[in-house]
């Protein structure tokens, strides 16, 4: 079954898609591992991870990452596409290029391409709703050439400037002209608990840890009791990788050695990664193969 098959069955059978965020195969692994049903990638994790920022990506980067997580699980990938790197005709381009790199679905968004650094201060630059439901509309007549499984969600940034009315106006604009899903960022509880109850499709909540304009983050049962169906980790993964590789090497950098882990924590550790990259395949078949002529 193809991937976006399954994500099609999983929204239709009603799975709440709980979706951590990350940025390369072996975090695609450890979140299939942990039981989950799709996995993200998302903007703000390939931006840091190359120690740069998601407005600068480039297409390409993220098609790239996005693949190369796509590749190692069998969980369906949704990706973050930001604003189509362009108007409808790039757009439709961006659609092409991630179904065709293995992903199952994406959401565009109505920032203004090219994104600027701001958005990260919460500066939403939204063009124009008719702007933004056309590139909706080619996104999703390009899906259809493609792949017509290939889940698109419209993602509106409005809401923390104009209110949730604003942002559910233009998700529900853009269900008109075939988006699957929506996303928005409600900046209260009470914006939060009323969106799924306003959208005209499901509502994908993003938990944004961390955030400094004060939205709510909730858990997965109280987001499903208020209709969402499912949840970006937005920074989860990430944020706690960062959080103690930082403390483990500033330890190691101050006292040259680091004992907060035991010899048997590194050893299984380790092991941990080497079958989560599938080490024990790569040895059966060199013991067939070179392994067998190997001199004495």
């Amino acid at each position: 079954m193809s991937k976006t098959r399954q994500l099609r069955e999983l929204i239709a059978a009603g799975e709440f898609l709980h979706m951590p965020s990350v940025h390369d195969g072996l975090g695609g692994r450890a979140v299939e591992a942990a039981g989950f049903k799709a996995a993200f990638v998302g903007g703000y994790v390939t931006g840091a991870s190359r120690a740069v920022s998601e407005p600068l990506l480039t297409m390409t980067e993220q098609v790239e990452t996005a693949a190369n997580v796509a590749e190692r699980i069998s969980i369906p990938v949704v990706v973050d596409a930001g604003a189509g790197w362009g108007d409808a005709l790039h757009t439709m381009r961006t659609v092409r290029e991630f179904a065709r790199a293995g992903i199952a679905g994406l959401h565009l968004e109505d920032q203004l391409f090219p994104k600027r650094a701001h958005y990260h201060k919460y500066v939403a630059h939204a063009i124009p709703v008719e702007e933004y439901v056309e590139k909706i509309d080619y996104a999703c007549r390009e899906r259809a050439k493609v792949d017509p499984d290939f889940v698109i969600i419209a993602r509106t940034d409005t809401c923390r400037f104009y209110g949730v009315e604003e942002a559910v106006m233009r998700i529900n604009k853009a269900a008109e002209v075939g988006a699957d899903m929506g996303l928005l960022f409600p900046r209260n509880s009470d914006e939060a608990r009323r969106a799924p109850k306003m959208a005209a499709v499901p509502l994908i909540y993003v938990q944004s840890l961390g955030n400094r304009d004060g939205r709510p983050v909730f858990s997965r049962k109280e987001l499903q009791e208020m209709g969402y169906a499912g949840c970006i980790e937005a920074q989860f993964a990430m944020l706690h990788a960062f959080f103690h590789m930082e403390k483990a090497l500033r330890e190691l950098a101050e006292s040259g050695r680091y004992d907060q882990l035991t010899p048997e924590q590194y050893v299984q550790c380790r092991q941990g990664i080497e079958d989560a990259i599938g080490l024990d395949e790569y040895y059966e078949i060199e013991e067939s193969t070179v392994e067998t002529r190997r001199a004495v």
